[in-house]
């Protein structure tokens, strides 16, 4: 080969590799992309279309009706009431399993002997299935056969005993102490975590300036944790805005909508009153919902972020 061709060659070689370089990635990547865009893009613009129609699901056609859903949904008290529930929730989620799940994630960080039986027997809820734990709480629950009752009678405490799951007033609220039972172990690693990537070297120096363990956690080990705090506090809104399983296990939304939830509004809408156009608008709605109040928590809680 003379010299002239090997000169030539070189940089068809170079341009070769320059573009398998250049388009591998996405090669790699297509696969990926394209199940993202087949079961969640898809389903996604698939949900506002169907919004737009009028339509039971079970025939060939539904008929165009344009906005028409959307303006009943904004005329709609038990949608109103769902998203105002599930707001509570997240609300709740937020005001009762992150402060648990801090004090137990401090307490195992400084626990020595015995802390890895602990964290077991701590994150086992999570382990559950929703469903699962939706029944066995429904039967604790049992205004007649249930443990926590039958305590209450045993103590002569009978004026405390309810109806916990079919009286209105207590319904909600039953629900959302099983919901955030199951789910502070989650919150709980998740500091724990952040906690083991503290450097002990800023701990022993707070010591050696005899700071208090309170000014330590206030004003070292917080600002630490801010990212995962907002990290938590945003999936426990947003779960929260989502969350179906053990609420229509445990009441499906009843007694008198007092339970009721986007998803289990939804879901009654489309399986049970055959209505698949309104409840397309209301998973839409809870689509809309959830990226709202996640923009808008991301914002908030990065004006209040401190430099570490």
């Amino acid at each position: 080969m003379t010299s002239s061709s090997i000169s030539l060659a070189l940089p068809v070689t170079r341009r070769r590799r320059h573009l398998a370089a250049r388009w591998a990635p996405v090669l790699f990547l297509a696969p990926s992309v394209a199940l993202l865009l087949l079961f969640l893009l898809y389903p996604l613009l698939e949900s506002f279309h169907l919004s737009l129609l009028k339509w039971n699901g079970l025939g060939a056609n539904g008929i165009f009706t344009g906005t028409d859903n959307w303006v009943t949904l904004l005329h709609d008290t038990v949608f109103w009431h769902a998203l105002g529930n599930n707001l509570l929730l997240g609300l709740m989620s937020v005001l009762v399993q992150l402060p648990i799940a801090m004090a137990l994630a401090l307490m195992l960080d400084k626990a020595s002997r015995g802390s890895r039986i602990l964290k077991i027997l701590y994150f086992l809820p999570l382990l559950f299935s929703s469903v699962a734990v939706g029944v066995v709480f429904k039967n604790i629950l049992d205004p007649n056969f249930g443990p926590i009752n039958a305590g209450l009678h045993a103590l002569g405490l009978d004026a405390l005993a309810q109806d916990w799951l079919g009286d209105k007033r207590y319904a909600l609220g039953s629900v959302i102490a099983v919901i955030c039972w199951q789910n502070v172990p989650f919150y709980m690693i998740l500091f724990l975590a952040g906690l083991a990537s503290f450097p002990p070297e800023l701990h022993e120096a707070a010591t050696l300036d005899r700071a208090t363990p309170a000014t330590i956690f206030w004003r070292i080990k917080m600002p630490h944790l801010q990212g995962t705090i907002r990290t938590a506090a945003m999936l426990s809104v947003i779960g929260s805005l989502r969350y179906f399983d053990l609420i229509y296990v445990m009441t499906g939304g009843e007694p008198d909508g007092s339970s009721e939830v986007m998803a289990t509004y939804m879901y009654r809408t489309v399986f049970a009153s055959f209505q698949l156009g309104y409840g397309s608008t209301i998973a839409s709605a809870m689509f809309l919902v959830v990226t709202l109040i996640a923009g808008f928590g991301m914002r908030l809680t990065r004006r209040f972020e401190t430099q570490v």
